[in-house]
């Protein structure tokens, strides 16, 4: 398995898409019994399969991911050859994921204790598995209005 397998409750969510995706192996409802009965690493395996599709659909998709962090923002903007990071620091006692602390970043954004870096970094030779370690580290996937946002304010 490439990225990770979905929960249950994604699987529950995906419903209709995980029966279609059996349908297109020739897979039906009996049959599924069957296979997860008596056969459950192969099951396991189908799973697994269905598992990367679905991730490898979100991910092509991503255009933009978040990680918010007590003292740290990241905002990618995940471009066709690159990622371009913009990056906020606060270096005083604030909390970034409270919203007492994301409410005084908003009326602090040019105190001393604010930082703003930027950077551009290449994918590897598999974009959506260095999209999905992002994932994999707390970053979610978003519309991109705070990186456009802090993007338009530091250039």
């Amino acid at each position: 398995m490439k990225y990770s397998r979905l929960t249950k409750e994604q699987f529950e969510e995906l419903h209709k898409e995980f029966v279609n995706f059996l349908a297109t192996q020739s897979i039906t409802a009996e049959e599924w019994s069957k296979i997860k009965k008596s056969q459950p690493e192969v099951a396991e395996q189908e799973l697994d399969v269905f598992s990367d599709l679905v991730w490898e659909g979100v991910l092509n998709k991503a255009m933009y991911l978040e990680h918010i962090s007590a003292k740290q923002m990241h905002l990618f903007s995940l471009r066709e050859s690159d990622m371009h990071v913009v990056a906020v620091t606060i270096k005083s006692d604030i909390n970034l994921t409270t919203k007492e602390g994301f409410q005084w970043l908003r009326e602090n954004l040019m105190h001393d204790d604010v930082e703003f870096l930027q950077a551009t970094k290449r994918y590897s030779e598999d974009k959506n598995l260095d999209k999905f370690k992002l994932i994999q580290q707390g970053a979610v996937i978003t519309k991109g209005e705070l990186y456009h946002f802090f993007d338009k304010l530091i250039n």
